[in-house]
């Protein structure tokens, strides 16, 4: 143990019933230093952070600050030694100020009233540290994610965090966004900060990180500098060389469209229109806004369109109705899978078996033991993490929960597979596991509709890019031919030409 350390997790260990998540690790933050922590989805990265957050108390070892021994008892206790967690669900208060946002549970008050010109100015402060021009009345729901994630690091700010803990920061950021909050870490850095940085993206950790701390099944396997290399990185996590990171294997496409998409048009979506074909992957790209998601969940039944039809194997499927939409093969991974893809408090099996539970019925009974042994089978298949398959899906890792929502169509057969940003939150490991059930889907003469942020994602695992902007697509790309360059220029595209005309 480093003697200038600031905050030491010394051989802890956590246990959840006989699923024992920590074991034994050891890790160091330093004042000043940005400690990465890296590993699968179900390594343990959550549990570590949270014993730090006052969540859950480590079975034995014990946390020291300052070398000293102290006890999280809660996250009032966490935040009063001056330790704060950024998680990936953001807590804050949608319909409330950045103001009150920020002195929240310690609101300003004289003879009991409320005293708001303190309250602006605690807030003020706390957003001049960070550079951040916002108003302080603004309510944080008309926040970008990016300025909410930055509005609760003040609020930490406020409290005179010294130690900062930052879950998945990026996950949902646009480039511009990444760089801007980076520059506030670099900025907290110099300002003697301890930081851990949770992170799947490997190209961030080398630009922002000082050293790496790798889990696997709950145990530490090692330190290493940020600078290592990735695919060194990859190894440590876990446990085997990753021989390509997009293993796309190009299929014989079918000769008639599996999906088609004619004239669809609803709210920002205007006149979209293209096909799929049997064996093909074919990868939405585009800006933030740029109405992915909206298409997705068009095609997917979740949403209403006005005009233009959504066609499977050659039958008309109607607007706004999933479960036609699923009797026709279409399976979806929504964007938000916490909120649009699972229910949280039920169980792993009940989970994998929503698609199938009307068809699988006996008698208009569901076949519970049916539904069971299929959803152990897609489990093993898929390598989901868990004690048990009845455990609740809310106590699963990220990347374990994705997996689910992908067993459910497998086990239902889906023929068309509409995916939405499907990799977000999921460590590399994961990923490829993804990107193999894609294969799969391919292989198999389905078809697969991918949107994503990830632009080295779209060109390694698709066959044909089309970029959308405003709404509308932009232009189509064959994958052998784009590059992020190309593909950039055509999400821009129409940006561009409305300025000008607004210019003119």
């Amino acid at each position: 143990m480093s003697s200038e350390a600031l905050l030491v997790l010394e051989k802890v260990s956590k246990s959840f019933g006989p699923v024992k998540v920590i074991d034994d690790v050891t890790v160091e933050v330093h004042a000043g230093k940005v400690a990465v922590l890296l590993g699968e989805n179900g390594a343990g990265k959550s549990t570590l952070i949270k014993m730090v957050a006052g969540v859950h108390q480590p079975d034995s070892g014990r946390i020291l600050l300052d070398g000293a021994e102290v006890s999280i008892a809660d996250t009032k206790a966490s935040e009063k030694l001056g330790i704060a967690t950024i998680h990936q669900e953001l807590n804050l208060v949608p319909s409330m100020t950045i103001a009150e946002n920020i002195t929240l549970g310690r609101v300003p008050s004289r003879f009991g009233v409320i005293n708001r010109r303190a309250m602006r100015q605690i807030a003020r402060d706390a957003l001049d540290k960070l550079g951040l021009n916002l108003d302080v009345n603004t309510r944080v729901g008309d926040l970008g994610l990016a300025q909410q994630q930055l509005v609760e690091i003040a609020k930490a700010l406020s409290l005179e965090a010294r130690v900062l803990i930052l879950d998945e920061p990026t996950a949902a950021l646009t480039t511009t966004e990444i760089a801007h909050l980076f520059n506030v870490v670099r900025h907290l850095k110099s300002q003697g900060v301890g930081m851990v940085f949770i992170s799947h993206h490997l190209d961030e950790i080398a630009e922002i990180g000082d050293e790496v701390n790798v889990l696997r099944d709950g145990k530490f396997i090692a330190t290493v500098p940020a600078n290592t290399p990735e695919n060194e990185l990859v190894r440590l996590m876990v446990g085997r060389d990753i021989d390509a990171q997009f293993p796309r294997i190009v299929q014989q496409l079918g000769k008639s469209p599996l999906l088609t998409v004619q004239g669809l048009s609803q709210g920002m979506l205007q006149d979209i229109s293209f096909s799929v074909r049997p064996g093909e992957v074919v990868a939405l790209a585009g800006l933030m806004g740029a109405g992915r998601t909206e298409l997705i969940r068009a095609i997917a039944g979740a949403n209403k369109y006005a005009r233009g039809t959504v066609t499977v194997a050659g039958k008309k499927l109607p607007s706004f109705d999933v479960a036609a939409a699923t009797r026709a093969g279409i399976g979806h991974v929504p964007e938000d899978r916490k909120t649009q893809g699972l229910v949280l408090d039920a169980s792993v099996a009940e989970n994998i078996g929503y698609a199938t539970m009307a068809s699988t019925a006996k008698g208009g009974l569901v076949d519970r033991k049916g539904q069971r042994e299929r959803a152990e089978q897609v489990a093993a298949r898929l390598r989901i993490r868990m004690g048990s398959i009845d455990q609740s899906i809310r106590s699963l890792s990220g990347g374990n929960q994705q997996k689910a929502v992908f067993g459910r169509w497998f086990t239902a057969g889906a023929k068309v597979l509409l995916l939405d940003e499907p990799t977000r939150g999921v460590d590399v490991g994961a990923k490829v596991e993804i990107y193999e059930l894609i294969n799969e889907i391919t292989a198999s003469g389905g078809c697969v509709v991918m949107a994503s942020s990830e632009l080295p994602e779209v060109l390694g695992m698709s066959d044909r890019v089309l970029v959308m902007s405003q709404g509308r697509i932009a232009g189509e790309l064959a994958t052998r031919e784009a590059t992020q360059d190309s593909i950039m220029a055509l999400a821009v595209s129409n940006v561009h030409r409305e300025n000008e005309m607004e210019a003119n």
